[in-house]
């Protein structure tokens, strides 16, 4: 995948790292892609609204729902009918985030849906099975990609396209620190952008990998699993190296994509950097759930 040079430059002049900027930036749009789900609050099962199928979407995405051709219902992304499969999805999505189980799409639902988050999906080893039958129980626990893909080396190298400002790199090194400090890893830093071993880039929108980015206050950002090692951050967000109030911190958000280069998928550990949803005006680091999913990955003894 060739990325956007011209829009990534663009953006980072932009958006990033500018706190006189950023403090005057009280025109930016906050609400979130999904904003529509505010006026369907209460709906469940029977009911027919506009913009479920958005929703329907949105959930396939992110691994609550199958969208296998072959599934009980092909059509089910195309409708707008709160049927059985919307109701088992809000029921999955609310136990991996501890909500009321109930299958509807009830206020605090709405309020966690609404929340900025992580492009990768939450349910990455559900089989067609476990859609079509039964709710997987879920524990606060970390968890790995299909078949536990893992790098064959401890030292690798990560860059960014040419003429990425300068001071996007420190925040993306202080997180690659982080990780080496409770695995074997090392992680060097090089301007051969097309040899690294992990690609940073900023895109916007459709932007080639089959996992389009949605504007402001949505999905944040996404990483692949090793040993793929593309990194990418959403353009159109305001990002910040440090705590502002509104804005994200390159440093936290990089630290959980970082998390899914190595081979983790999403935890539903609040607690843990690996927990899908990221907010805006603060810093955090890894937790407790964090270091022992790596090392069990990796086979790391204390």
């Amino acid at each position: 995948m060739v990325p956007n040079i011209c829009t990534c430059i663009f953006l980072l002049d932009l958006f990033l790292l500018n706190p006189i900027l950023i403090s005057h930036a009280n025109s930016f749009e906050k609400s979130s892609p999904l904003s529509f789900l505010n006026n369907l609050i209460g709906i469940k099962k029977g009911h027919k609204a506009k913009g479920l199928s958005k929703l329907k979407k949105h959930l396939s995405n992110l691994g609550y729902m199958d969208n296998n051709k072959d599934f009980k219902n092909p059509k089910h992304e195309d409708n707008d009918l709160f049927d059985d499969n919307l109701e088992l999805a809000l029921k999955k999505y609310q136990i991996f985030f501890h909500l009321q189980v109930n299958g509807i799409l009830d206020a605090r639902t709405v309020e966690n849906l609404l929340l900025p988050r992580c492009g990768v999906s939450d349910f990455v080893n559900l089989n067609k099975s476990q859609f079509k039958d039964h709710i997987p129980t879920i524990s606060s626990h970390y968890a790995f990609f299909p078949n536990e893909p893992k790098w064959s080396k401890t030292i690798l190298t990560y860059s960014f396209p040419p003429n990425t400002r300068s001071d996007v790199i420190q925040p993306m090194k202080d997180a690659t620190h982080t990780w080496a400090n409770v695995t074997r890893f090392k992680f060097k830093y090089i301007k051969d952008y097309d040899h690294a071993d992990i690609k940073i880039s900023f895109q916007v929108k459709d932007h080639g990998d089959g996992s389009p980015f949605d504007g402001p206050n949505g999905v944040l950002a996404h990483a692949f699993a090793p040993p793929d090692g593309r990194l990418h951050f959403d353009g159109d967000e305001r990002w910040v190296n440090g705590v502002v109030p509104g804005e994200f911190d390159l440093q936290t958000i990089g630290l959980h994509e970082l998390g899914h280069v190595l081979g983790l998928a999403h935890s539903s550990d609040g607690g843990a950097i690996m927990y899908p949803s990221i907010g805006s005006g603060f810093r955090k680091g890894l937790g407790k759930d964090d270091i022992v999913g790596i090392r069990a990955l990796y086979h790391i003894s204390k």
